[in-house]
């Protein structure tokens, strides 16, 4: 009998698989990925619902209340709903989808990967971070056929976008941590953060207010980032710009060291 020949077996090409410190890279791309593949839902509905604001606030108002000399109420209006823009959707990005895998069980696959507390705030808090500034982005974009472009520092302008952002994304970490269904989730969203968005100035100057609701606004941290960055557009505002990048990034800070010690303990990630 003739022995036969085998051909030998083509092997797949290894592939390289990701070192422990870029699981991070890796995780963030998930998490962009996530809302970007539900742009329309995630991106664009809410900056439909910014302009709706804008037209019927601006229509509503636009010839009753001038707050700052040379500037129009529909030019005053936008700041702010830009930045309530990015708060909210930077704080819903992260909660969101941490509350989403534990009520899918896929969490589990992530808590087996060697990522650190750190790879987990990095990775979360920046994705939030993307979709706040895109979406802030598409209602400043949209807001420019309604209002005349001014910017009067971009610096500014760039610095509170990133800090709304960050604070509100990791805001929006220590929420999903601590809510095990969407119903939890809502508490913060419907208690916590609309009232202090809506009570932070985004439609007035809170010079407008009786005196205790203006002592009330300055106990509230998205005040002051919503007067930085009108501040940013306009070059005036209620308070100085340092003060607000000061009490903002403050609490920033603290936000995030609440979260990476809950995360470190992994509080309600490991049973």
């Amino acid at each position: 009998m003739s022995e036969q020949s085998y051909a030998p077996i083509a092997r797949p090409p290894l592939q390289a698989v990701a070192a422990p410190n870029d699981g991070w890279k890796m995780l963030l791309k998930k998490e962009v990925l996530r809302f970007w593949r539900v742009a329309f839902q995630t991106i664009a509905a809410p900056v439909l619902t910014a302009v709706l604001y804008l037209m019927i606030f601006g229509h509503v108002l636009s010839d009753r209340v001038q707050v700052y000399p040379g500037v129009g109420y529909v030019a005053f209006l936008v700041p702010g709903l830009v930045m309530m823009a990015v708060l909210q959707n930077a704080f819903a990005n992260s909660a969101s989808s941490l509350v989403q895998s534990k009520i899918m069980g896929n969490l589990v696959f992530t808590l087996l990967t060697p990522l650190s507390a750190r790879d987990w705030f990095i990775a979360y808090v920046g994705a939030a971070i993307a979709r706040g500034l895109l979406v802030g982005l598409g209602v400043y974009l949209v807001t420019l056929l309604y209002a005349p472009p001014r910017v009067a520092s971009l610096p500014w302008v760039l610095a509170f976008a990133l800090l709304g952002a960050a604070l509100m994304g990791a805001l929006g970490l220590l929420a999903g941590l601590w809510a095990d269904k969407f119903d939890q989730m809502a508490v913060f969203q419907n208690f916590i953060v609309m009232p202090m968005t809506f009570l932070a100035g985004v439609f007035y100057s809170i010079h407008s207010l009786p005196g205790i609701w203006q002592r009330l606004s300055h106990l509230n941290p998205f005040f002051y980032m919503i007067d930085g960055l009108r501040y940013g557009f306009f070059g005036v505002s209620d308070v100085s710009p340092w003060l607000s990048l000061g009490i903002a990034g403050s609490a920033l800070l603290a936000v995030s060291a609440l979260t990476m010690y809950l995360l470190n303990t992994g509080y309600k990630l490991r049973g």
